[in-house]
């Protein structure tokens, strides 16, 4: 006999591993580009994570690629679930819906129900899973939820055979599982170990404001992922996540050049402009026209043609117009023809990543290449601390550098006169800083404007009269006669004489 006996350590060859897409926005670029086909994996959250609204998706997907799928569930009923679908706007009628927890098993006549503690019960449970996958041959299932199983098995040993038993099995059907588990213990490191990834979602209450969720992959076998947590929404449509920003996954080519602020003496303070592809910080007290002097750069880029966005975290959308009105920049046209944006960003209800998704669409679809953000202190206040607003700013920051866009930033300071201060200094990652301040002089209060730092230009190093007027913003000549302006309370020692307007600058 020349026939070779196969020897009993012997394994069939491997099968090729392919993608598989979750069908969620923004999952598949956390996963670098979805999950291993015909793995088990286990989705863990607390209660209103959106575990279940993430498995939906997840099926709902499967059936637009043609691949049948099959919620089994012990915890929710397929009215339920059904009401879930159709708060998203979704029909599930494609899905096949198997309930553990129906009426038959709930009944207090039979002899067991699927949630009492008994070694019958549970082999019953895992039994009528199985037939039901061999039936309807899914490729795509939900399993919700496993803290009934942790029930019914109630010695952890029986509870790890069952879950290898399952995964065994779902393995040889090519089927690609998700375990829904809600943390009702602690970390289930049994559950960790056995499942080919680890989906974590969070839900953390706020003290003011809407709770934020955000999602960190634990583990994932044999395939990169982007580690670190991410920030994702549960609305009406379903989860959408928001990788974290990487900038160094960004980089690109742009020609460099030098844009007008749209005043002559303004661009002589910057040193020629404002230059694509760095950032400039506007550092001033409440009130002193830091707003507008940014307004008045951004309609000199509308001017040339470019793409803008305004993002508003401290003014009204009302008063932003009609102040800009009143200064002869009338923005309305700009809005009306798609090149501008302008919007009103409430930091209570936005999640960091969420606001840094909405720049990367601007500038990715769109095409925008002017941003201004209004202000950081409120910018701040979405930000769970200074350390972590120092991070994303510069992950951001170095972002729309390499994408050619002019960025402006506006920081508020405390104070008005005299000594002032910042919530947080970010002035180390601006290209450019430009300090604003109000300093008396013969009884009057006024504004002085100086650049103190600028990485690509040589700029002035004087400090000017500023006053808000026709067109935005008027500077006057170097205050060669004062010294202490920057204090707020100068000396005068020469002759440079102070700029009048109508209503004796009384603006």
């Amino acid at each position: 006999m020349t026939d070779k006996t196969p020897l009993a350590n012997e394994r069939p060859a491997r099968k090729p591993t392919t993608r598989m897409s979750t069908g969620i926005e923004g999952l598949d670029d956390i996963l670098c580009g979805g999950l291993t086909a015909q793995r088990v994996y286990l989705v863990e959250g607390t209660p209103g994570t959106g575990k279940t609204t993430l498995g939906l998706q997840f099926l709902l997907d499967g059936v637009a690629r043609g691949e049948p799928g099959l919620y089994i569930t012990l915890s929710e009923t397929a009215d339920e679930l059904d009401a879930v679908a159709d708060s998203h706007g979704w029909d599930i009628g494609a899905i096949s819906v198997f309930e553990l927890a129906s009426d038959g098993t709930l009944d207090p006549d039979a002899q067991q129900s699927v949630f009492h503690s008994s070694e019958l019960e549970l082999g019953e449970t895992t039994s009528s899973v199985m037939e039901e996958v061999n039936r309807l041959k899914p490729l795509r299932i939900v399993f919700d939820s496993l803290s009934e199983m942790r029930l019914l098995a109630q010695d952890p040993l029986r509870y790890r055979r069952q879950i290898l038993a399952l995964k065994q099995f779902f393995s040889a059907r090519d089927c690609t599982v998700l375990l829904l588990d809600d943390k009702s213990n602690a970390p289930d490191q049994q559950l960790h170990s056995i499942a080919h990834g680890v989906i974590s979602l969070e839900q953390m209450a706020q003290e003011f404001g809407k709770e934020r969720r955000r999602v960190n992959i634990i583990k994932m076998r044999g395939i990169k992922f982007r580690g670190g947590f991410h920030d994702y929404t549960l609305d009406t449509g379903g989860l959408r996540f928001f990788p974290r920003l990487i900038a160094a996954e960004h980089t690109g080519n742009f020609a460099a050049h030098v844009s007008s602020t749209g005043s002559p003496a303004f661009d002589a303070l910057l040193g020629g402009g404002l230059a694509a592809g760095t950032n400039t910080l506007i550092v001033g007290p409440s009130g002193i026209g830091k707003t507008t002097a940014c307004a008045r750069c951004m309609l000199s880029a509308l001017e040339r043609g470019e793409k803008a966005s305004f993002y508003l975290f401290d003014e009204g959308l009302a008063t932003f117009f009609a102040r800009a009105a009143s200064l002869q920049m009338d923005l309305q046209p700009y809005v009306a023809n798609g090149q501008l944006n302008v919007q009103h960003i409430d930091p209570a209800e936005l999640a960091p990543g969420q606001f840094a998704q909405m720049l990367r669409d601007g500038v990715e679809l769109e095409g925008v290449r002017f941003i201004v953000i209004d202000s950081l202190n409120a910018y701040l206040q979405a930000m769970p601390g200074e350390r972590y607003l120092t991070l994303q700013m510069h992950e951001l920051l170095a972002y729309l550098n390499q994408k050619g866009v002019t960025t402006m930033l506006v920081l508020a300071q405390h104070g008005l006169v005299g000594e002032v201060r910042t919530d947080v200094d970010l002035s180390y990652l601006s290209d450019s800083t430009v300090l604003l301040r109000f300093f008396e002089s013969n009884g009057k209060l006024r504004r002085a404007i100086t650049v103190i730092k600028s990485r690509t230009r040589n700029h002035a190093s004087t400090i000017h009269e500023l006053q808000l007027g026709a067109g935005g913003i008027v500077i006057g000549a170097a205050l060669e006669g004062f010294e202490g302006v920057l204090t707020g309370l100068p000396t005068y020692r020469g002759a440079t004489p102070m700029m009048v307007a109508v209503g004796d600058d009384e603006q």
